[in-house]
């Protein structure tokens, strides 16, 4: 009888779902939306020499702001709220996201990037809270499933989208954020504020009598198993072109040919993480380092573009396990109330990964000469952590180590 409620109650939830896994895609949407563009927003500010680098920063600019405003967001969730909070950060998201279709000064459009950040590091934190909040374990990794096979489509289509954007207008890109309003209705008409033991997580925390301390020991190891991995997650996808450059494939057009097919196996691992819930976080973990880590290795030591494919091949299958894998661990071992400000750690340190990871491959290259000996060293970092954590998962169950089946 039980099942069947669960079952049903898993019904009834399919428009928050919904909701919760097109929103998540927001942030993601506010990079990739942007690359086709940029060569023509260079050419309309050619008259600004800082150009050049102006307009690659400001497409990455959201990032920074992520990092920085995030542990804010969570701590301000779990005060006053997660629904209205995410409503008004899509609101504002839609407002921020389309303001440069109607500026013309390239300094008021880098500063609407960087407040449109402010709105993606309060929607980041609350999709991935309410996950934790509507649903256990079971039913989180199905949504998760599901995003991770909607992201590559979902991706694909923007790109094409921005394409055609960018061809009518130089800033015509900027009205394809749009799309937030949409959301932003569904929101009003699906999403509801979460309750434990008939209490809202404002209510709990006004009395202290029933709220817990908050896990600090717990989180900063998420937050650092975090950090590093976003910090390989973004290696191929910031300097893949130039370690393909090293084995004599030149131009976009021909790089874009060769990871077409590979990078559509983040759905595999989307899956693999499915097919692991019944394993314990540290094998999860252990594996999605282990892919990540030969698959960087085998693009440094690969000697042609073939060999090159093939470690991207395992790469982007370590890379479509990482976000579901640490966000079904990171919400498993929050507490209702505190889950708003550890989803904002999470957040931060997974975005400060991705501002430093080139930073940290540029000064291996700088080391060793190459890009390729660069990604060797990344991935035996990768490979190191996972053997760390196949380890820790064969000793006394941990935050890292308890299963979450």
């Amino acid at each position: 009888m039980r099942s069947i409620l669960d079952s049903i109650r898993r019904l009834t939830m399919v428009p928050q779902g919904i909701t919760i896994v097109t929103a998540a895609f927001l942030p993601i949407f506010a990079i990739v939306s942007m690359f086709p563009a940029v060569p023509s927003i260079i050419d309309h500010f050619s008259a600004d020499p800082d150009a050049r680098w102006k307009v690659p920063l400001m497409v990455s600019a959201p990032g920074l702001t992520i990092a920085l405003i995030a542990p804010f967001a969570g701590f301000f969730i779990d005060k006053f709220g997660r629904r209205p909070l995410l409503i008004w950060a899509t609101f504002f998201y839609g407002i921020f996201g389309t303001a440069p279709f109607f500026l013309d000064s390239l300094n008021a459009v880098f500063a609407s990037r960087l407040l449109l950040g402010v709105a993606e590091a309060a929607i980041l934190t609350i999709v991935n809270t309410l996950l934790g909040d509507y649903w256990d374990d079971r039913g989180r990794r199905d949504w998760l499933l599901l995003q991770g096979l909607a992201g590559p489509l979902m991706a694909s289509g923007v790109i094409l989208l921005s394409g055609a954007a960018s061809g009518v207008r130089w800033n015509g890109i900027f009205l394809v954020y749009l799309v937030a309003f949409p959301i932003f209705l569904a929101m009003l008409a699906f999403l509801f504020e979460p309750k434990k033991d008939g209490a809202t997580v404002k209510e709990i925390v006004a009395a202290p009598d029933i709220s817990t301390p908050f896990p600090w020991a717990v989180i900063a190891l998420i937050g650092g198993v975090t950090l590093l991995a976003s910090a390989l997650y973004y290696v191929f996808i910031i300097n893949g072109g130039l370690a393909f450059r090293e084995v004599g494939v030149q131009g976009g057009a021909r790089l874009g040919q060769l990871t077409a097919i590979p990078s559509l196996f983040v759905v595999l691992g989307s899956i693999i993480f499915r097919l692991m819930s019944g394993r314990s976080n540290a094998v999860q973990i252990g594996t999605l380092f282990l892919l990540v880590g030969v698959g960087l290795a085998g693009i440094g030591l690969a000697v042609d573009y073939r060999w090159m494919i093939a470690g991207l091949v395992i790469q982007q299958t370590g890379v479509g396990m990482a976000v579901p894998v640490l966000i079904a661990w990171a919400s498993s071992k929050l507490t209702f109330e505190h889950r708003g400000r550890g989803m904002g750690i999470w957040t931060a340190c997974f975005f400060f990964g991705q501002f430093s990871s080139p930073w940290f491959v540029h000064k291996l290259n700088d080391a060793f000469g190459t890009m390729q000996s660069a990604f060797l060293a990344m991935g035996v970092l990768g490979i190191v952590v996972a053997l760390i954590a196949f380890v820790a998962s064969r000793r006394t169950p941990s935050a890292l180590t308890a299963a979450t089946a």
